[in-house]
This record gives C-alpha cells, structure tokens and sequence, in this order.
C-alpha cells in the first residue's frame, strides 16, 4: 500500500475534526478511521468513500442505529499514517487537538460539512462542543492562521466556535468550491 495522499490526508483530519473517528483494536498495531453519518447525508458519505476508497475495507453500508435513526458509514484499512494521526489527536482515549495544528481549506470543508450551521441571523458555528477548552483555544488559533476569526461562543452548557462576522465572506469563500452540492445549504443565506 502506497502513502496517503494531500487530499486524502486533509479528508481524514477534517473528519477528525468532525464526525470522523479513530481507533485502534486491541492487539492490532494501526488505527482505522470510521465515517459514520445519517442515511440523509448519503451523498455526503459516498463523496468522501469515493475519495478515500483505495483505503476501504468495503463500501458504505446502511446501518440502524438506537431508536429510528439510520446510519450510513464505512470503514477505512488500518494504516500506521492513520496510527500516527491518532495519536496527535487522541489522548486517553478522548479526541483533543495539537496546539500545532494546521488547517487547509478541505480540511476546513470537511469540517464545516461535518459539523457547520449557520442560523437564521446569519451567524455561522463550528459545533465543537466535543471539544475541552484547551482544544477550542488550540482551534482559534488554526483558524487565526488561515485568517479567520472566530469565538468561543457558550451554547446551553457547552461551548462551541462562532465566526465573526468579518471573517463569514472569508469563510465562504475558502469552503464554497469544495462544499458539495447537497451540503451547500449550509453555506447560503
């Protein structure tokens, strides 16, 4: 197996950033990423199989989940790119991330695609609530270097990212040509 690729690479750690998960079995030496996404973002999911797909184990599968919710996800091999990966952004076991991390604009897509919104007031979040303190200062400060802006903004009893209105053009225009079609909604006012 040959390395990863940019893209791939910036695929992966956007999803980490996101939804995307890593985990290494017990006994096995190299993590894999999990993608794992409502059945309504279908397209979404295929988009980033498709792109990662010569690392797959199998194709996405539709999955029930707790309750009514569908799940569509898919699995990529083990790797010990991906095993590096994990362990920048894993520590005991919970997702936190460097203090050294860089952000290029499909990461910051995947991100956005993951876990982006925007409100009717125009407003447009990141929702990192997952995330202690500590990672959202370390995710300010990776955003401030691809010059954006962005607070930490409390919702109910958690804290996520809000861009700040300077920065929303800025935003849009870095993401706007990798958001796919049916994520765009996330993007217009």
């Amino acid at each position: 197996m040959g390395s990863l690729t940019q893209f791939q690479k910036s695929i992966i750690v956007g999803s980490i950033l996101g939804d995307g998960y890593l985990r290494i079995i017990p006994k096995r030496n190299n993590a894999f990423l999990e993608i794992n996404h409502s059945f309504n973002q279908k397209d979404y999911v295929d988009w980033k199989y498709k792109a990662l797909k010569d690392i797959c184990k199998s194709s996405p599968k539709l999955r029930k989940g707790n309750g009514k919710r569908l799940a569509y996800r898919f699995y990529t091999k083990q790797r010990e790119e991906i095993t590096k990966l994990c362990n920048c952004f894993y520590k005991n076991g919970k997702k936190v991330i460097p203090q050294n991390l860089v952000i290029d604009p499909i990461m910051l897509a995947i991100w956005y695609m993951d876990d982006g919104s925007k409100c009717s007031n125009s407003d447009f979040y990141l929702n990192t609530q997952q995330f202690d303190f500590d990672s959202q200062k370390n995710l300010i400060f990776a955003l401030e270097r691809i010059g954006l802006k962005a607070k930490i903004n409390k919702d109910k009893s958690y804290f996520r990212l809000r861009f700040l209105k300077s920065s929303i053009t800025r935003l849009k225009k870095t993401i706007e040509e990798i958001i796919i079609p049916s994520m765009k909604y996330k993007i217009e006012l």
